[in-house]
């Protein structure tokens, strides 16, 4: 879902002229935001009472944030393999629209 929000607004403000660089932004904010998650997590678990993994709910997984991120590069990998097509399609009858 994030991978397709980013190529949505990237898309429609224009902010990359060249559609190479669309791709790699697209996949860099997906794991910028997953790292920010991550960060959260372990704030979380430090600000709380309990052990980190109590708190976490990933006891004796030591792998849990590199796991996230992996699914989080994954996800915005196959999102933009899978449904880039379609989003161009839909923003290409989207301004068919507009312009009458």
């Amino acid at each position: 879902i994030p991978a397709m929000i980013a190529r949505e607004l990237l898309l429609r403000l224009h902010v990359v002229q060249r559609r190479g660089w669309l791709e790699f932004l697209i996949v860099s904010f997906c794991l910028a935001l997953s790292a920010f998650y991550e960060l959260i997590e372990w704030w979380v678990a430090l600000a709380s009472d309990e052990a980190a993994e109590a708190c976490l709910g990933t006891p004796g997984y030591v792998w849990d944030t590199q796991s996230d991120r992996a699914w989080a590069l994954s996800g915005a990998i196959l999102s933009l393999l899978l449904l880039s097509r379609l989003h161009d399609r839909q923003l290409e009858q989207l301004a068919r629209r507009q312009a009458n």
